[in-house]
């Protein structure tokens, strides 16, 4: 299992949005595109996909932007790779029945994984996330000093 480019993106976009959550302002896409190195076109059509799916809101106007559609701890990391990728939590029942044993086996266990990931990715928040950032920034800081 790998983390996509797509949704990396994405995750880092919606971090610097629950940084500015608090303030109740809109972020603008080259806000966020370039404090997290993302191309604008690209964050452009994630913000896009993220809005369709409920995570994020959109304000327009000259003081427009997007905005977190609820606060970052009601937001999962597996509901945001949910939108993205469209992650799949329930087992396939396509032609159980013709499975070879040795197939059914592998297929078990591969389950088993992705519900273990699944579970990690819906057990962490957004605010999470900002929260584990923030205090390995102190600690950089405090090795430095």
């Amino acid at each position: 299992m790998e983390l996509s480019c797509k949704s990396q993106y994405a995750i880092l976009a919606l971090l610097e949005m629950a940084t500015h959550y608090e303030s109740g302002e809109p972020m603008q896409i080259r806000q966020i595109a370039a404090q997290q190195d993302i191309p604008d076109r690209y964050l452009e059509q994630l913000l896009a996909t993220l809005r369709r799916g409920g995570i994020v809101k959109s304000q327009r106007g000259s003081k427009g932007g997007y905005l977190l559609a609820r606060e970052p701890w009601k937001i999962s990391v597996f509901e945001i790779l949910e939108c993205l990728e469209g992650l799949d939590i329930k087992p396939s029942e396509d032609d159980t029945n013709s499975k070879s044993v040795d197939s059914a086996i592998v297929d078990e266990i591969w389950q088993e994984a992705r519900q273990a990931a699944n579970a990690v990715l819906q057990k962490h928040s957004l605010q999470d996330l900002c929260e584990k950032r923030d205090s390995r920034r102190q600690l950089d800081i405090m090795y430095y000093i």
